[in-house]
């Protein structure tokens, strides 16, 4: 796991790390790697000799920052030019580095542009870009390099105008964002929320990481943290030598209906791409589910589907009356439960909603936002990982937030992201594979944030994968689920 850091941390860990070494030397780190990043990404456009660089700089360290880059770049060949956004306010010592080394102030972005830093403003900015800033930054686009392509956009430390510990971004009139859009940012010493949860974070493009020595200054609890692939390789559960259907887990799943038998295929194609040894389904799309699925043990009713480690409910279900007695059945099962769509439907009425609280066993809900914001009453907002945080401690469950930065929250207060999110998923029938492969890997016996988890990466991976075929369908992500998770097996 990746931690990441709200901005009073931050803080507190660069005051605590400045007070033991000389003025100015965490600058001085963070512009080594802000210049050597910049220099990689010009020797794919020419190299940084003969170079057109644009600075945007603002009135606080971060401008610092970039001029200091600036001065290495400039001191190596690069044309760089700087255009204060708060004229008169840049830092000071930063801005006599750069001119010495033959940097130049300018009013206007310069006919030829290869790479623009934006030094605007750094992790204390707040409520997006001013008037002034936000007009040249809409700009950027417009800039070309030597070789006539686009100038590389990158962002110091965070993209300028993001809200930093929520990844929230406002939007004008038009819904354009009121902050920059990098292609690289190059931040400093830690993650901060910005750069991988909510809209803000595809703002950040790709995002590295330098060390500047704030690690053992930072303490207390990050806000979030971001899965790896090495995380859900060390969770996965192995087959051996001993290994038979029923130790690895059992799934139930009762998805579908005869007017919606597709959820049921789909969610059963998730579960059997899962670790667990055998699936066991119960519904109105038994006939379905087994021709496509013969391996799966059908039946009508949960009451007869037999001994499970694990139920998944909701895709497809319905929400009348029978469908309510299914969820009653999966809800009284002293074991884990994931519970989706018409699930989360029938649990809004408030009759089933207290069986969630009263429950031993582990609860996982999936929520989209607008199935979040019925449960609530609310919208996620501009804080998503609070939000799911809140619906986690009020439910007493794991909160699965679908959306393109997926977040786990859990009820004791620890949060997650998902990086591997693809707009290929946003096709029906995807949430069912899901639901069924986080039902199966509970069923095998991983905790409930592990699961929820390790669900959503493999899930952001297959769409990943499924796209590489063109146009996604929601069976295509089944077929790349296998995939992805065979290396894991």
């Amino acid at each position: 796991m990746r931690s990441v850091w709200r901005v009073s941390d931050v803080r507190a860990a660069e005051a605590g790390l400045m007070a033991t070494v000389p003025p100015g030397t965490l600058m001085q780190r963070a512009a080594a790697g802000l210049a050597r990043r910049c220099a990689l990404l010009l020797a794919d456009r020419g190299g940084v000799y003969g170079a057109r660089v644009l600075l945007l700089v603002g009135s606080g360290d971060n401008g610092g920052d970039a001029l200091y880059a600036g001065e290495r770049l400039a001191r190596r060949g690069a044309q760089v030019a700087v255009l204060p956004t708060a004229p008169g306010r840049a830092h000071a010592d930063g801005l006599a580095a750069l001119r010495a080394a033959g940097g130049r102030l300018v009013d206007a972005p310069p006919a030829t542009v290869d790479l623009v830093l934006d030094g605007i403003v750094g992790i204390g900015g707040t409520g997006g870009l001013r008037d002034a800033a936000d007009e040249l930054v809409a700009g950027l686009p417009e800039l070309r390099g030597r070789d006539g392509g686009r100038a590389t956009v990158v962002a110091v430390d965070v993209p300028s105008g993001v809200a930093v510990d929520t990844g929230d971004v406002p939007t004008d009139g038009t819904g354009r964002p009121r902050a920059v859009r990098a292609d690289v940012t190059v931040a400093f010493g830690a993650l901060k929320p910005a750069l991988v949860v909510g809209p803000a974070a595809p703002l950040a493009g790709q995002v590295e990481l330098v060390d500047i020595g704030l690690g053992p200054w930072l303490r207390g609890t990050p806000a979030l943290h971001v899965t790896q692939w090495s995380d859900v390789r060390d969770w996965w559960p192995r087959t051996g030598a001993s290994s038979e259907k029923y130790r690895r887990g059992v799934v139930g799943v009762a998805t579908g209906s005869r007017t919606y038998p597709g959820a049921a295929v789909l969610s059963v194609g998730g579960a059997l791409a899962g670790p667990t040894g055998l699936v066991r389904y119960a519904g109105g799309a038994r006939d379905e589910v087994v021709r496509q699925h013969p391996s799966v043990i059908a039946t009508d009713r949960v009451a007869g589907a037999g001994r499970v480690q694990a139920w998944v409910c909701g895709s497809g279900l319905g929400t009348d009356e029978q469908a309510g007695a299914e969820l009653r059945a999966v809800l009284a099962a002293p074991v884990p439960v994931v519970l989706d769509a018409d699930a989360l439907t029938l649990l809004v009425d408030g009759s089933l909603a207290g069986r969630l609280r009263d429950r031993d066993a582990p609860i996982v809900v999936t929520p989209h936002d607008r199935e979040f914001t019925r449960l609530c009453g609310e919208e996620p907002g501009a804080d998503r990982v609070a939000a799911a945080l809140r619906l986690a401690a009020w439910m007493n469950a794991t909160v699965l937030l679908k959306g393109d930065r997926t977040v786990v929250g859990t009820p004791d207060g620890r949060a997650y992201v998902n990086p591997t999110g693809s707009p290929a998923l946003a096709t029906g029938g995807t949430g069912d594979v899901l639901a069924g492969l986080l039902g199966s890997l509970l069923a095998a016996g991983l905790a409930p944030e592990r699961a929820a988890v390790g669900a959503a990466y493999l899930h952001g991976l297959a769409g990943r994968e499924a796209t590489r075929g063109g146009p996604v369908t929601a069976p295509d992500v089944v077929t790349a689920l296998r995939t992805v998770a065979a290396p894991l097996l």
